[in-house]
């Protein structure tokens, strides 16, 4: 009789592991914000001149992600259909002010260098689309790891078009890290190429473009790679 019970219970939390690891594929590579649904390309391409200016907008981004898809999922049972759109743009704005006011008091230069592109996290298509179509539709808990896997790819990806542009464009990792993310990011900064003369063309919005089709075809090559090994 026990191990009858052992076997009815045995494939629930395989089932629920299995969840969450779908979870995060999906957001990590195979639905990826960029690579998978092609939105928020407009950010992307204008602040990824560094690596810095990368990792500061993801990480903004990956805050109203998590937070907006928690509030969303919370409030689900409250929100009506006719204003469900209204009030999850509501709540984004609401999320994307905070962190506009904090970026200004307390990381001024970063905010100085990413300008207009920090509001402009309200119309990022990818949070709103993940609010509707999996946070009001899942608890909390899911939703925030959703929100939270979304978001580390999308910043993973602004992370490494930043850091090749500005590696190619000026021989440099993440530069003034320590200016404008705080003194405790100053390791970051490295000089990977001394004497270095420089790529204008990587810094500059067509080498956005170049630099991500590149890696774009990448994860094709890699996704056909798998599937060929699985078939």
């Amino acid at each position: 009789m026990a191990d009858t019970d052992a076997g009815l219970a045995g494939p629930a939390p395989a089932a629920e592991a299995g969840r969450w690891r779908r979870i995060a594929r999906e957001g990590l590579w195979d639905n990826n914000v960029v690579f998978a649904q092609l939105l928020a390309l407009c950010p992307l391409l204008a602040v990824t001149s560094t690596a810095t200016n990368g990792l500061g907008l993801g990480l903004a981004t990956l805050f109203v992600m998590v937070l907006s898809a928690v509030l969303v999922s919370t409030l689900r049972g409250l929100i009506t259909d006719p204003v469900r759109i209204p009030v999850f743009i509501l709540l984004i704005a609401t999320l994307v002010t905070v962190v506009d006011l904090f970026m200004e008091a307390h990381l001024n230069p970063l905010y100085q260098a990413l300008g207009l592109f920090i509001p402009l996290i309200v119309t990022n298509c990818a949070i709103l689309a993940r609010a509707e179509v999996f946070a009001s539709r899942h608890p909390p808990a899911e939703a925030a790891f959703d929100g939270l896997m979304m978001g580390l790819g999308f910043t993973a990806i602004l992370l490494v078009l930043g850091g090749v542009r500005e590696l190619l464009g000026a021989g440099t990792l993440f530069d003034q890290a320590g200016l404008m993310l705080g003194d405790a990011f100053a390791f970051l900064e490295i000089t990977v190429f001394p004497d270095y003369p420089g790529f204008l063309l990587m810094v500059l919005p067509p080498g956005g473009f170049i630099a991500l089709g590149f890696l774009m075809a990448g994860k094709r090559l890699l996704d056909r790679r798998r599937e060929a090994q699985t078939a």
